[in-house]
């Protein structure tokens, strides 16, 4: 995987958020300001400028450009979290010309460390931590198990969607939502719904390079 493979993810994310920035809005509506769909989308769209103007040089830039681009054009809390989670993705990577499977797992597993770090959130408080923690756990095993890429990010994808469904009957512990009390039971979190958008981009991006990534993720895309 190499710098036009993520730069093929973070295109492939700005346009899912963007598909269903309304969705992401709704969700947030029910327990929130009502506007993480709209300030996710306005963020990526930065981000996008930023990237057809600019030649990242490794996959870490590509990150880092996101990340530094998430901060400065998306309000809220979900800003800086996801825009600190691609910086510190991008320092695990570090000047790498490509990556493949545990380097990518080690690159989410940094980003999760600092959402976690930054938000003071644990599994269960519901947010967008409930959907990528398994989802970065199910990468890494299948890392470990030598499982093929394709395979590796489904099995991730996978977790990250179970994680996401489970934070309906959640009560929040954080955030906004969580002045809410007993009533944001019922609701997904618009985090968590956002987190799947971002990892299913990640694998519908290997799906898409098909036979140019082998097993361990490195290749020509």
């Amino acid at each position: 995987m190499d710098t036009a493979f993520f730069t093929a993810w973070i295109t492939r994310a700005a346009a899912a958020i963007e598909t269903d920035r309304v969705r992401l809005s709704e969700l947030d509506a029910a327990i929130g300001d009502g506007d993480h769909g709209t300030n996710l989308d306005r963020g990526f769209a930065g981000v996008m400028r930023v990237l057809d103007t600019t030649s990242p040089r490794t996959p870490a830039t590509v990150l880092s450009l996101t990340g530094t681009t998430l901060i400065s054009k998306v309000g809220g809390a979900s800003g800086p979290l996801y825009g600190t989670a691609f910086r510190r993705a991008g320092n695990a990577l570090g000047d790498a010309a490509e990556t493949d499977l545990p380097g990518l797992a080690a690159a989410l597993d940094a980003a999760l460390a600092a959402i976690r770090k930054l938000g003071a959130a644990r599994d269960g408080d519901k947010t967008m931590v409930d959907a990528l923690a398994p989802a970065v756990a199910a990468l890494n095993e299948a890392a470990s198990n030598g499982t093929p890429l394709l395979d590796a990010l489904s099995a991730m994808v996978d977790a990250a969607r179970a994680g996401a469904e489970a934070t309906i009957p959640m009560q929040a512990s954080k955030g906004r939502a969580s002045y809410l009390g007993p009533r944001s039971v019922g609701h997904r979190d618009p985090g968590a719904a956002s987190t799947v958008l971002i990892l299913t981009a990640l694998r519908d991006t290997a799906a898409a390079a098909g036979s140019d990534v082998g097993s361990n993720g490195s290749g020509s895309d």
